[in-house]
């Protein structure tokens, strides 16, 4: 069965094309970047903020938005319209992240003829990962092969954690998903961080993610730092890393006295709820236990945050 597919996740496109269904995509949104080979599909959306800036802007601009009851991204109708998709997906997890589905259904809301099927992704934890694929998977009438994909991805999961939270003195580890004002990372990411052979100081698997006093960091004293702020590369996280080590705190710490914080591509791993969460596994794995652990991820997913 051929489908005309729109995804306007990052996720969602990985989770179509892990699937198999690369070639069905007709249309993606402004963040979708992966696999390269989709980079050429028309973009059905974009931020209605200016995106670039300080981790106070941003949080800024985001703020008044939400403030004013508006959705931060915008839909492209016409181009919808335009592209015929039988199948868009989208999601419901978080309304900074991306289009959500109310953005969707306004877009559509005019629509003569029969409308596409839409498809709301919802995770907040690993096992809602796992659903989502599965309901990607329904949606295109593919159950089986999303069973085949869950099982690779979970057999490279276990095939990690098995041995990584069996190694002695796991790492207490602080995970930063914004960096003004300072927040924790949460949803799956708690989980990566123990599958990871690592103790996970703040937030909690499947909640959002809780926002971070300088005085708990310094407080709870982490053994290792990650920094893996959401939509950040990592020669973002590097433009911006004064924002953390300004603050009376920083020096203090002791993750940063030995030389244990990490800048991570949030971007591309951590804060895409996909298939990739298994490299961002991979990616916390070699971190913590180095001599364990080689995926050669260093300098394309993870590299020092202290580097002079």
């Amino acid at each position: 069965m051929n489908n005309r597919i729109v995804t306007l996740i990052p996720s969602a496109t990985e989770i179509v094309c892990a699937l198999g269904f690369k070639d069905q995509l007709v249309g993606r949104s402004h963040e979708c970047d992966f696999p390269s080979s989709i980079t050429h599909l028309p973009i059905c959306t974009e931020p209605k903020f200016d995106v670039n800036g300080t981790s106070h802007e941003i949080d800024t601009r985001v703020k008044d938005l939400l403030g004013d009851s508006l959705s931060v991204y915008r839909v492209f109708s016409e181009t919808l319209k335009a592209l015929q998709p039988d199948v868009i997906v989208t999601q419901t997890q978080c309304d900074v992240c991306a289009v959500n589905l109310h953005d969707v259904e306004l877009a559509l809301d005019n629509w003569l003829g029969k409308k596409p099927s839409l498809v709301s992704l919802q995770t907040t934890d690993l096992a809602g990962v796992w659903s989502d694929i599965r309901t990607v998977a329904k949606a295109l009438d593919q159950e089986a092969q999303g069973e085949n994909v869950l099982s690779a991805l979970l057999a490279r999961i276990h095939t990690i954690a098995d041995q990584a939270t069996t190694l002695p003195n796991p790492p207490k580890i602080a995970c930063i998903e914004w960096m003004d004002p300072l927040m924790a990372a949460g949803n799956w990411v708690p989980e990566l961080v123990h599958m990871a052979g690592g103790i996970n100081l703040f937030g909690e698997a499947g909640k959002h993610a809780p926002w971070l006093t300088w005085d708990a960091l310094e407080e709870a004293d982490p053994d290792i730092i990650l920094i893996l702020p959401c939509g950040f590369s990592i020669p973002q996280i590097q433009e911006h890393l004064p924002t953390l080590t300004s603050n009376p705190v920083w020096n203090q710490l002791r993750a940063v006295k030995l030389g244990q914080v990490y800048a991570t591509d949030g971007n591309q791993y951590f804060n895409r709820p996909g298939p990739r969460l298994v490299e961002s596994l991979e990616i916390m794995a070699e971190i913590f236990h180095p001599q364990t652990f080689t995926f050669n991820h260093q300098d394309s997913g993870w590299t020092s945050a202290l580097q002079r």
